[in-house]
């Protein structure tokens, strides 16, 4: 599955912000791009994730 990020440099915080617009703007940051990507690639597993069938 493809699935577009797009990588922002955020000069007030010295960061990278990576969002996904296509998963209703699931974001993440990190003080890399590598570090940023696998932040936002854990974020969109756990959104994902199917939640436990004892919540129903």
């Amino acid at each position: 599955m493809m699935i577009r990020a797009i990588l922002e440099w955020d000069e007030e915080v010295q960061a990278y912000s990576a969002t996904c617009p296509e998963l209703n703007f699931v974001s993440s940051c990190g003080d890399s791009r590598e570090e940023a990507i696998s932040n936002l690639k854990d974020a969109i597993l756990l959104m994902l994730e199917p939640l436990p069938d004892h919540l129903f």
